[in-house]
């Protein structure tokens, strides 16, 4: 297996699929690389080098107890990004993954960067604040921590099964075997890191970060996403990064790209073609 060390000594796992020019994904709550799988096959092959890394605490990656949050995710795909000497990349995140990308762009510039794509993300800033009135209600997270530390395994289940996918809206968008990717990815994560990832997702502000944004930058996200509603995520977003394309996807969920993959594919690799 393919790891990159940390400077703290934390092990990072990465699946590198393909060659041509690479394309980082970072992904979601508390999911880990597995949850990219039909876009990294997809997109390696068709004549890209497309990786895809575990976040600290997540999948195969180490269970450290410190660093959970953006920070410390930015600077460990950072370290990604120099161990394998990557330029000219699109940096892809999914939810959580959107602000790990933003952050390290925010912290270490556009240099190695050719696109930048938000996927369902959490910024600008998810958690409801005096200067963020249209928010989500801190409630909402303290819900989901007392519910991790109470049955995380039940709350995995519920959010696969309900608004994760929409199939509490839409019965049959997400498959049985779908669903249980979801809880089987998570149940991967440690405790600490997907209890601690929560504050990591929510309450990070994104606000400067996505301004430093000047690469080509695609944002989609979908108009049923109930867990980073459409107005606090991708419609608030592209408007903060200068000369975004945005791309609303009607009446698509949170999971989108499970739900929308042949879209979601299709829209990538468009996108991905505009750099040679």
């Amino acid at each position: 297996m393919s790891f990159v060390t940390t400077k703290d000594g934390t092990e990072i796992f990465y699946k590198d699929w393909g060659a041509g020019r690479p394309v980082v994904m970072a992904h979601g709550w508390p999911l880990n690389s597995d949850s990219w799988e039909s876009q990294q096959l997809f997109l390696a092959s068709n004549g890209y080098r497309a990786i895809a890394h575990d976040r600290r605490g997540h999948g195969k990656s180490t269970q450290t107890w410190d660093g959970n949050e953006m920070d410390t995710y930015a600077d460990d795909l950072a370290a990604l990004m120099d161990a394998l000497d990557l330029n000219n990349v699109t940096l892809m995140g999914f939810s959580t993954g959107g602000g790990e990308i933003t952050r390290y762009i925010g912290r270490h510039g556009t240099s190695r960067l050719a696109q930048a794509v938000l996927i369902s993300a959490v910024p600008p800033l998810m958690l409801k604040t005096d200067d963020n009135p249209g928010g989500v209600p801190i409630d909402v997270f303290d819900g989901l921590r007392e519910s991790s530390l109470a049955d995380r395994a039940q709350l995995y289940r519920d959010l696969a099964s309900g608004p994760f996918f929409g199939n509490n809206k839409n019965p049959g968008a997400a498959s049985e075997g779908v669903q249980m990717s979801f809880v089987t990815q998570s149940l991967a994560s440690g405790h600490r890191n997907a209890f601690e990832s929560i504050a990591a997702f929510s309450a990070t502000d994104f606000r400067e970060d996505l301004k430093k944004f000047d690469v080509p930058t695609l944002v989609i996200h979908g108009t049923e996403d109930q867990i980073v509603p459409f107005d606090v995520g991708g419609n608030a977003s592209h408007t903060l990064i200068k000369g975004a394309q945005f791309k609303a996807y009607e009446g698509a969920p949170h999971g989108l790209a499970d739900t929308h993959k042949d879209r979601l594919n299709n829209d990538l690799l468009e996108f991905l073609n505009t750099v040679s």
